[in-house]
């Protein structure tokens, strides 16, 4: 049987006091990810902004009463969005060094990390890796810390703050229950119209990425975004011009779970209030975003 949230908040009172709090932190660490999981790739230089992933994500996720005629507004694309409660994906618009009448569009979400910060730093198994690669959200579970929030090295999920009796963590499940159900593939991928959205193993999409890039150089800048950052990611894209330029950060190779993992051991195993965690997390992780910032200067620095 499941343990919804009334119940864990009965047990947490038990549970920390007789200690166990390092065993439900040990539980979550995501050891046994997908060989080769499913993933998705999004040819940055293909996508037209016509914002339908945007529709045929919050149809299919029931996340709003938005119509397609709602997402034919193109004035959103005069500020960069980020992912809402109500929102697991949105189209962002840059603009294009090679072709000023020809903007650059970037879709983002959850991107679906091989070793999931996320999953590490949830304390109750709320947020899972699943078989198939994807990292799955169990409101249920969820006790409501927002630690996954804090440890998301791409600042991807957002919360129900409107919702005061049972708000969630809300992010892109890579349309997890959908596939499981009933096949096919994401809702996004599914609607749109240039096929700028790929889906299937991570391993053939990266050979077709590279396939694109050796074939086109003058397109492609030569850098798949996703292969290596935070230990690798299961959404991953192709672009014309550096992906900083793009809203998508300079994330550390390294996976990020090692450092939240360290932290949170430290927490229960020396009783230190675990309010503090969302200060020694945030700046584990602010840590992590500036290692990669840091290693770029010195090799410009060396040459």
């Amino acid at each position: 049987m499941g343990l919804d949230r009334r119940s864990f908040i009965e047990s947490m009172a038990i549970g920390l006091a007789a200690g166990l709090g390092a065993e439900a932190t040990q539980a979550s660490n995501p050891k046994d990810s997908p060989a080769d999981p499913y993933g998705m790739l999004c040819d940055t230089t293909i996508c037209i902004g016509c914002r339908k992933c945007e529709f045929a994500c919050n149809r299919q996720h029931h996340l709003s009463d938005r119509t397609l005629e709602n997402y034919e507004d193109f004035s959103v694309f005069e500020d960069a969005r980020r992912m809402t409660a109500d929102a697991y994906t949105v189209v962002n618009r840059y603009p294009n060094p090679k072709d000023e009448n020809k903007p650059i569009y970037v879709k983002v979400q959850c991107m679906h990390c091989l070793d999931p910060a996320c999953v590490s730093a949830c304390l109750v198994r709320a947020l899972t890796l699943s078989e198939s690669g994807a990292v799955v959200y169990d409101p249920h579970k969820c006790m409501g810390c927002r630690y996954c929030m804090v440890a998301c090295p791409f600042q991807v999920p957002a919360y129900e703050y409107e919702n005061p009796l049972t708000p969630r963590v809300m992010k892109c499940n890579l349309c997890h229950d959908k596939i499981e159900e009933s096949g096919g593939i994401p809702a996004c991928a599914e609607m749109c119209p240039p096929n700028a959205l790929m889906y299937g193993k991570r391993s053939e999409l990266l050979a077709y990425a590279r396939e694109r890039i050796a074939n086109d150089p003058d397109t492609y800048i030569d850098h798949i975004y996703g292969e290596h950052e935070a230990g690798g990611t299961s959404w991953m894209y192709l672009a014309s011009k550096d992906f900083t330029e793009l809203g998508l950060l300079d994330i550390s190779e390294d996976p990020a779970p090692a450092l939240t993992e360290a932290i949170q051991h430290g927490i229960f195993k020396f009783g230190i209030p675990p309010l503090m965690l969302y200060g020694l997390l945030g700046a584990a992780m602010y840590s992590y975003r500036e290692r990669k910032s840091k290693s770029a200067e010195e090799v410009v620095e060396r040459n």
